[in-house]
């Protein structure tokens, strides 16, 4: 068959005249035609290359973690535990499906006990004899004395959530056989055990069915293999201890933080909140970390980084309980991690003999009802004007502060005042819940007509919504109608 090409040429001349020049395009029409085949060939060949050498990678990537799996049921457990200790934690119930020819998957909600320590020589009988000799007070690779760190994590597989709730260090509460005093001793005198009784009884009851203990190598260690952590560091921080050799000088600012820094910017506790402060730049490092670090990709190098940290790290959950709980963060939305502390204030100077933070027993119920499916919630729906709302500014321009106040008066809500300013400029405005009222932080949304909800303290915590205004504060847009399930007096558990 000829081509459009030849039979126009063949219209305009005389069949008994020899066609001399269009005759090299009629014939080389066929011969591109025969071309394209080959290179789609080619391509197809490259493609299934590619293909294949990523299916080869992904594949070599979960036996790497099935390997780690097939390890000891407990290969990271530093410590023993009696069985009246072990008996404590969920009764071995399992939780995450077994080695398969698919990577383990969580089956039911978990409640994990966190427990970071910082072990100095000074802390401990029997530190290492090279440890002994310096002549200041070194880190220790142990996991006794006191907890720096305590988080209580749920993780969520029926409502796809995960739940971090700090526990301040200086938490007052009773500890078995020692009476009232701080949270952060159970470590001492009982390990893991001990903590997780005592922190059960603190929040009601609940439930804890594994421990982790880290220590402040491990999570540098950790930090340093993932890369490092970009974040935004709130303000200049420098201190000096050189009994510790503990130097921190940070500036503020975004940037990126390897493990070092990262320690240095958690271990400071120099500025007006003391511990809390530290807890809210936990909470920092921590979402940072989740939205950098905790994708798909993270579980296929689980295996590399568990050899890093395991030496740092006392658990009884098995390698493919850590799988299967590293695989279900990795794929948890960022607006459904909830960032909590228990509620509470700090006592009054001279009203004991240490300092505490006095934790508030009623309000610690309806975070367990709420967020971790513990409890019944009794919370009745809170009226705009009793709302405590704190604005912190990140845009520096004043008329954003002024039409977030416009509005929310216009809503009804009369306790509003200016915080102090936020040094990380948002794109996008926070309305911070800082004690978990996410019914008061989507109405305020709705008010403002932008913003984010977003569960955790990094705001004002003297407030109870925090609103922490961003670029979208500059074009505000029409308030939300307030639906109707916000008019009910009482509010069921959201777990």
């Amino acid at each position: 068959m000829k081509s459009a090409n030849q039979r126009s040429v063949n219209k305009k001349v005389q069949p008994t005249k020899p066609v001399q020049k269009p005759m090299p395009k009629a014939a080389s029409a066929p011969t591109k035609r025969k071309k394209k085949p080959a290179k789609r060939s080619q391509g197809m060949r490259l493609l299934f290359m590619f293909l294949s050498l990523s299916g080869i990678a992904m594949i070599s990537a979960t036996a790497g973690a099935l390997v780690a799996v097939s390890l000891a049921s407990t290969p990271l457990m530093q410590r023993q535990l009696s069985p009246a200790e072990a008996s404590i934690f969920g009764k071995g119930d399992r939780f995450s499906t077994r080695m398969s020819l698919q990577l383990p998957a969580l089956t039911r909600p978990v409640n994990i006990l966190v427990l970071g320590t910082k072990v100095l020589t000074s802390d401990v009988n029997n530190a290492p004899e090279n440890l002994k000799k310096l002549p200041y007070h070194a880190l220790v690779n142990s996991f006794e004395g006191l907890t720096d760190t305590m988080l209580l994590l749920r993780f969520d597989p029926e409502t796809k959530k995960v739940v971090v709730l700090s526990i301040p260090r200086d938490t007052r509460t009773y500890i078995a056989d020692h009476g009232m005093t701080k949270i952060n001793e159970a470590n001492a005198y009982g390990g893991p055990a001990l903590s997780a009784k005592s922190v059960s009884e603190l929040l009601g009851g609940v439930g804890i069915d594994r421990y982790i203990t880290i220590n402040v190598q491990g999570v540098q260690a950790l930090v340093d293999a993932l890369g490092g952590v970009t974040m935004h560091v709130p303000r200049d921080m420098k201190y000096q201890d050189d009994s510790q050799r503990l130097y921190i000088n940070l500036k503020a600012g975004r940037q990126q933080l390897n493990g070092e820094k990262v320690l240095q910017l958690l271990r400071f506790r120099y500025d007006e909140n003391g511990d809390i402060g530290r807890i809210q730049r936990q909470q920092m490092v921590m979402r940072a970390l989740m939205e950098q670090s905790l994708n798909p990709s993270t579980v296929s190098r689980f295996p590399s980084l568990l050899n890093v940290v395991q030496s740092h790290i006392d658990t009884n959950l098995t390698v493919e309980e850590l799988v299967a709980l590293t695989g279900f963060a990795s794929q948890v939305n960022r607006s459904n991690t909830k960032m909590l502390m228990v509620p509470g204030e700090f006592s009054s100077p001279g009203e004991y003999k240490a300092s505490y933070w006095l934790p508030h027993p009623d309000r610690i119920k309806e975070i367990m009802a709420q967020h971790f499916n513990f409890g019944t919630s009794t919370l009745e729906s809170t009226v705009p004007a009793a709302v405590k709302v704190a604005i912190q500014d990140s845009t520096k321009q004043a008329k954003s502060i002024q039409t977030a106040k416009t509005a929310l008066e216009s809503a009804g809500y009369r306790n509003v005042y200016e915080g102090k300013e936020w040094s990380e400029p948002l794109s996008v405005t926070r309305i911070v819940a800082e004690w978990g009222d996410v019914s008061s932080a989507e109405a305020i949304r709705r008010a403002l007509g932008f913003g984010e909800v977003r569960i955790e303290n990094t705001g004002d915590l003297q407030s109870d919504i925090t609103i922490q205004l961003g670029k979208d504060a500059l074009q505000p847009r029409k308030a939300q109608p307030r639906p109707a399930a916000d008019k009910a007096t009482k509010t069921e558990p959201t777990n």
